[in-house]
């Protein structure tokens, strides 16, 4: 069926339509998302990266000064600073443009587990579990305003214990749960992921309107092609290659199989635990300098990338 035939249920009337700006990070495969109210020029700034050369060492804010920009030259006014959940593949950019903007911060209330799950993995006994590190720590259900747009919190775990969703609008941001079609859905083998709850979540988007604009936190490019981010309800039930035409027990056990096969990615034993503080680095040491900690052995039985 083609889109033009396609039945699909519409948007309510009066949903209004945010203005969507997307900056594409090659390195990570990141999508950082910029979300205004045309009406007022409040917006909301989604995932942002705080660049990380591994090999170097070196901290950057390439990614940031280009939201920044973007930012100045559209008259726009940051309301919010919206993390999705602890990312494992990058730095947030969250407390770099906290303190350019004084805009607060927020994230899903279930980011105290994930901060307790990696205190031990770091051994950080000082490290609140409490979810300190936001201004804000949204429930499943809670309601915000971007200028005069309202937005709301939807819970979807399984990638991770603490992902949510942020619906503004006609558009739905669902971070990494479901990629491009063509990408399929996100691994759910991190501590507290769980392919069952990532199943539950998934349906749970795909439960909105088919029109709702769905734009996803990462895209690999599938086949070399050029980068994209943004579906709908409608394509992804369609088409996406891990969930059209599955059951339950059967997305379970390709997503199992497929996570038992990849290896960790590159950042993550770096990323977390500046993430779970919010995107704030570690705190100088007596030279000046910082340090990150990377546990040994941590995940003994992971592929080797």
């Amino acid at each position: 069926m083609n889109d033009a035939a396609r039945p699909i249920a519409a948007m309510p009337a009066g949903v209004a339509s945010p203005a969507v700006h997307a900056i594409f990070d090659p390195r990570t495969g990141s999508v950082q998302y910029i979300v205004a109210d045309p009406g007022t020029g409040d917006c909301a700034i989604i995932d942002p990266v705080l660049d990380f050369d591994l090999k170097s060492g070196t901290v950057s804010t390439r990614n940031a000064d280009l939201i920044l920009d973007h930012v100045a030259r559209s008259g726009l006014r940051v309301a919010w600073i919206l993390d999705t959940h602890p990312h494992a593949d990058h730095f947030s950019a969250a407390a770099y443009l906290k303190e350019k903007t004084g805009a607060p911060t927020a994230i899903g209330e279930k980011v105290a587990g994930v901060q307790a799950l990696w205190q031990e993995i770091y051994n950080l006994p000082d490290q609140p579990t409490d979810g300190t590190g936001w201004d804000r720590l949204f429930r499943d259900g809670d309601r915000f305003q971007i200028g005069s747009l309202q937005a709301r919190v939807m819970f979807c775990p399984g990638h991770t214990m603490a992902s949510i969703t942020y619906l503004v609008g006609d558009a739905a941001f669902i971070h990494d749960t479901l990629f491009m079609p063509d990408g399929g859905t996100a691994r759910a083998d991190f501590p507290g992921a769980d392919a069952r709850q990532l199943w539950a979540s998934i349906q749970r988007i795909l439960a909105l309107p088919d029109d709702t604009r769905l734009f996803t936190g990462h895209d690999y490019q599938p086949d070399g092609r050029e980068p994209r981010w943004q579906s709908t309800v409608a394509d992804q039930k369609e088409r996406n290659i891990h969930v059209a035409a599955v059951s339950e027990a059967e997305f379970v056990a390709l997503r199992q199989d497929r996570d038992r096969t990849l290896p960790l990615p590159a950042l993550m034993l770096a990323a977390l635990q500046v993430n779970i503080r919010g995107g704030r680095l570690p705190e100088p040491e007596a030279n000046g300098r910082r340090y990150l900690k990377i546990p040994l052995d941590a995940f003994p039985g992971a592929p080797q990338g």
